[in-house]
């Protein structure tokens, strides 16, 4: 069973566990995916009758946006374990030869590859998700406007949190082309969230 198809409760005692996933990576994925969530929730809810066509279908297309990325962050919870759990599997692979060393360490390095994907693909919807929150702010109902700061609040704290997992994972990553381009654009996700 998923992390994501048992309870609140469930989830959380996972998180509790001495079990190294879920992680922090699957932990920025679900704060991601709150903000996410409640700003899609405001972008629903009913509006003033002084807002114009055009007003309810910016608001209407950024709550669609909002609520296609709370999906895909919600199934990053998940992601975000399995990636990390190929890597511990990497780590436990054989090395008594020369063959089972490379082979070793080859698996490693793709595995922190794609350890270090998933966060980063957590930190590129948070920062859509956080691009659309102005709309939703300007023209959602401004009795949710709480929900919508605590929206923002969540999808910064899941981008930067998922930002901490993909530095820590690119120090052991070899590939210096790799690291350069993964570093770049979490530098840029973080200074557009900051904006």
């Amino acid at each position: 069973m998923t992390l994501t198809a048992g309870s609140v409760s469930s989830l959380l005692a996972a998180f509790r566990s001495s079990n190294p996933t879920p992680g922090g990576g699957s932990a920025a994925a679900l704060a991601g995916a709150m903000g996410a969530s409640l700003l899609t929730m405001v972008a629903g809810l009913a509006r003033p009758r002084t807002s114009t066509d055009d007003d309810l279908a910016q608001l209407r297309q950024a709550g669609e946006k909002c609520a296609a990325l709370a999906s895909r962050l919600e199934a990053l919870i998940d992601a975000d374990t399995d990636a990390y759990d190929t890597v511990v599997d990497a780590y436990r692979l054989p090395r008594s030869t020369e063959d089972e060393k490379a082979v070793r360490t080859s698996r490693i390095q793709d595995a922190l590859k794609a350890a270090t994907d998933a966060p980063l693909e957590v930190m590129r919807h948070c920062a859509a998700a956080l691009a659309e929150s102005p709309i939703v702010a300007r023209f959602g109902n401004q009795n949710a406007a709480s929900d919508v700061n605590v929206a923002i609040a969540m999808l910064r704290a899941g981008l930067s949190s998922a930002g901490e997992n993909v530095e820590t994972n690119v120090g052991s990553i070899k590939d210096a082309d790799y690291i350069a381009r993964v570093r770049a654009e979490a530098s840029r996700l973080v200074s557009s969230a900051a904006r």
